[in-house]
């Protein structure tokens, strides 16, 4: 059993409804992290999962926090939120480096998945903006400078070229379309599990004593439609896989 904390993969929509001369807003908390939930805990993981508006305030700050998982996985939530705790962002106070702790906490044996999203890696307009960060140097891929969104409206299939790493899980056959990820380019000595449009879909590494790996598309739609997140028996074997690899 690994201990999993999923940080982010959650959002809050608000609109806008204009009838004639009147208006009002209507506002919706979603969550996209059911599908990856029920993927691990059928594995028999432990997952506790910390939404994204509870990011800044709860994400853990130092290793002794960061000690109750073997592994964490970001998943559409930007470095912002993990950098500007309300002390800082609202106080103007000196507060815990969290993205700096994660580093250290993976150099020290803990493992780090990152999910793609609008949020991940450089993510939408550069807002995830985690090349600029500490935690850049911890992932198996390099961040480009810019905006790494790539759509594919009509579907893109993945290569997988490595289904014999026990990081894949076994998955086989073909991988049902996903509609989009971040482009990222490989980084010297590390693995490349699975491409998307010749990009690593799936890479991984060592870091120190620790270890991390990258799934460049979501894990929930839009990225990721039903017919892979809900109906295909190789998710649970993928992100399964790379959890259990992560965790050694």
């Amino acid at each position: 059993m690994t201990r999993v904390l999923i940080a982010g993969e959650s959002w809050i929509s608000q609109s806008t409804h204009i009838k004639g001369v009147d208006s009002f807003t209507t506002s919706t908390y979603v969550t996209g992290v059911e599908p990856l939930r029920r993927a691990l805990e059928g594995r028999g993981h432990e997952v506790t999962h910390l939404p994204a508006h509870l990011v800044p305030g709860q994400f853990p700050g130092d290793a002794e926090a960061l000690a109750d998982y073997d592994v964490v996985i970001l998943s559409d939530i930007g470095a912002n939120s993990l950098q500007l705790s309300p002390e800082v962002f609202e106080g103007g106070t000196p507060g815990a480096d969290r993205i700096d702790a994660l580093r250290g906490w993976v150099g020290d044996g803990g493992g780090l998945l990152m999910v793609g999203g609008y949020l991940s890696f450089t993510g939408f307009e550069g807002k995830a903006a985690y090349r600029n960060t500490a935690l850049h140097e911890v992932l198996p891929v390099e961040l480009l400078p810019e905006d790494d969104r790539v759509e594919l409206p009509a579907g893109g299939r993945a290569s997988a070229v490595g289904t014999g790493h026990p990081a894949l899980g076994g998955v086989t056959g073909e991988w049902p379309p996903l509609l989009g990820y971040n482009r990222v380019r490989p980084r010297p000595g590390a693995e490349v599990l699975a491409t998307l449009g010749g990009d690593p879909l799936v890479a991984v590494a060592e870091y120190g004593a620790g270890r991390s790996a990258v799934f460049t598309s979501d894990c929930s739609p839009h990225w990721a439609p039903a017919a892979f997140c809900e109906q295909w028996d190789g998710y649970a074997q993928v992100f399964g896989g790379l959890v259990e690899w992560l965790s050694r």
